[in-house]
């Protein structure tokens, strides 16, 4: 991804915790929408 560009359309499986069960999650679900996206290594790993 390039800063100022769109980002492609991808999904993912995510946690619901209104429902308790994971749900499959599309970028453009969100789309017109503010959205922050976070990628959190796991910890003591090399970045």
């Amino acid at each position: 991804m390039l800063v100022g560009k769109p980002a492609p359309d991808f999904e993912v499986e995510a946690y619901d915790p209104k429902t308790d069960s994971y749900v499959t999650a599309k970028l453009s679900d969100y789309k017109g929408k503010f959205l922050v996206l976070l990628f959190y290594p796991a910890d003591f790993t090399f970045v």
